[in-house]
């Protein structure tokens, strides 16, 4: 039961990079990364026009560049590769898309990192999407310094330090947090119904990115948590799978609170141990009209086990999917919060330089049709938890899919 995965282009469900820590010049020719006083029209260029739409002018581009190597002041600090890899960047953001990034080599490696599930990394322990336009936590992780500080699903990162987030991509803002071990940074952050922005300082630390755990609760009830869909999830939860057997479960609670998501094909690999063979899992819409399924691979052994799942405003993307696929196709009920509402689908592009592209090329829809970008999954039994419960380590959510199993 593998997940299949492509090395050269990956479907990913994920909000955002874990914080741990355009064809402008399309095959430019740049022999070095050293400074040229060589004027921008007698270097060596090839491949100009390949991809230009024919509606723009490419002139105005090469203009720039010939006029910064004629004239700008200290010619020691143009470096061609910052300024092709800026260009890409400034190409793809103009798209608006939170989710449609260009990631430079350094970038592209540590965001392969963060959903590889087998690494650990040196930061603060939250994940980040951009909501409403503004750099938002997704989720911190349990145990890190961020959880450990309070920091909230839906906290709102208004500073990094004295640096304003208002424009900032996550990447930008991951760049920003992470750091090394032992040492500081402030973030200045709005939380819902709050009067006034509050400052957190986190101190750094070696995070341990968690998979899954579970646990087994009075009544035969099988607890699941589910921290992120890794690469190496599908492996886990088999062992997970026959632990809970060899334990008479009989029912199932599967935590997707504050799970991020991660990827495609290993929220599909999980689906199939609840849903029958072929059932849709979750139908992706592409920019043609064009619809793609992926459909469960119906391993049976949880088809029948009575099942709840936990979500609130952090389960996106990959938890989405699975809540989604487990209501529409056996009502599975759906306790807790309403989701993130991470809908799209973007895939991993690796060029020759090992930069990347992740790039928005579809969205989600569960099996019933339901769109789930943007208003996210309402759940069938609201229960938010009071801050009188956080402070006194009570899971009124918890409680709820307990009860209702029972």
């Amino acid at each position: 039961m593998k997940t299949k995965l492509n090395s050269k282009k990956v479907v990913y469900a994920l909000i955002g990079l874990i914080v741990l820590g355009t064809v402008f010049g399309s095959g430019l020719f740049i022999g070095k990364k050293t400074a040229s006083t060589t004027p921008a029209t007698n270097r060596i260029f090839f491949n100009q026009e390949l991809g230009k739409p024919e509606a723009i002018d490419f002139g105005l581009f090469w203009d720039v560049l010939a006029k910064i190597e004629e004239e700008y002041v200290d010619s020691s600090k143009i470096d061609y590769q910052k300024m092709l890899y800026g260009a890409i960047s400034g190409m793809v953001n103009s798209l608006g898309d939170d989710y449609t990034v260009f990631m430079p080599p350094e970038k592209a490696e540590s965001f392969l990192k963060s959903v590889s599930g087998n690494d650990s990394f040196e930061g603060v322990g939250m994940e980040l999407g951009i909501k409403d336009k503004v750099l938002t936590v997704v989720a911190p992780i349990e145990g890190t310094p961020a959880y450990k500080a309070g920091i909230k699903s839906g906290d709102k990162i208004l500073k990094i330090d004295d640096k304003t987030t208002e424009g900032m991509t996550t990447e930008e803002a991951v760049s920003l947090i992470r750091g090394p071990k032992g040492t500081d940074v402030n973030l200045t952050i709005i939380r819902k119904n709050a009067d006034s922005p509050i400052e957190v300082k986190l101190t750094r630390d070696v995070i341990e990115v968690p998979v899954i755990r579970w646990e087994m609760l009075e009544g035969n009830i099988a607890y699941i948590k589910i921290y992120q869909f890794t690469a190496n999830l599908p492996a886990k939860f088999e062992d997970t799978v026959s632990q809970i057997l060899n334990n008479n479960a009989k029912k199932i609670i599967i935590d997707l609170r504050n799970n991020p998501g991660g990827y495609l094909e290993t929220a599909v690999d999980v689906a199939s141990w609840f849903l029958p063979k072929d059932s849709v899992v979750v139908r992706e819409e592409f920019k043609t009209g064009e619809k793609n399924e992926y459909k469960s691979e119906g391993y049976k052994t949880l088809q029948k086990f009575e099942t709840v799942v936990l979500v609130n405003g952090g389960s996106a993307s990959a938890s989405e999917i699975l809540a989604g696929a487990l209501r529409d196709i056996r009502g599975i009920k759906l306790v807790g919060e309403k989701t993130f509402g991470k809908g799209s689908v973007q895939t991993m592009e690796s060029f020759s330089d090992d930069s990347s592209l992740k790039i928005t090329v579809a969205k989600w829809l569960t099996p019933s049709g339901v769109s789930i970008a943007d208003e996210g999954l309402k759940p069938d039994v609201e229960v938010v938890p009071s801050e009188e419960d956080t402070n006194a380590g009570k899971d009124p959510q918890l409680d709820k899919a307990i009860e209702l199993l029972k």
